[in-house]
């Protein structure tokens, strides 16, 4: 069981990705926007970070940079998920240090897949 950290603004896909992962038997703690994402990554331990690249507050790519500027966080995985799917964007976001991309909309089960992936 891995310990995941969701930050997503969107209420329906919060509950929806929630769901799923707790079904597989992830534990997973919840982020509305990208300031209450740092500060629980600040306070805790996650295996994987799933954060949404438009969010209020900071963009899950301020959140991302943030992340790999701290230390005992930079090895943690992460996870973007974004209605941003041009190839320009995605770089970015993996040069700044994203682990992976997953483009908006997708079938949970193509999530569930790629967070396994993630976590082997």
């Amino acid at each position: 069981m891995a310990t995941i950290m969701l930050a997503e603004d969107e209420a329906v896909l919060r509950m929806l990705i929630g769901d799923t992962l707790e079904d597989e038997g992830h534990e997973l703690d919840i982020a509305c926007d990208g300031e209450e994402a740092l500060q629980k990554i600040g306070q805790n331990e996650y295996d994987l970070i799933i954060l949404d690249y438009m969010m209020p507050k900071l963009t899950g790519f301020e959140v991302l940079q943030q992340l790999k500027q701290m230390d005992d966080k930079k090895a943690i995985k992460v996870l973007i998920l974004s209605a941003k799917s041009q190839h320009a964007e995605q770089e970015k976001m993996r040069a700044a240090g994203a682990d992976d991309f997953m483009p908006k909309p997708f079938s949970p089960m193509d999530l569930v897949r790629k967070v396994e992936e993630m976590l082997a």
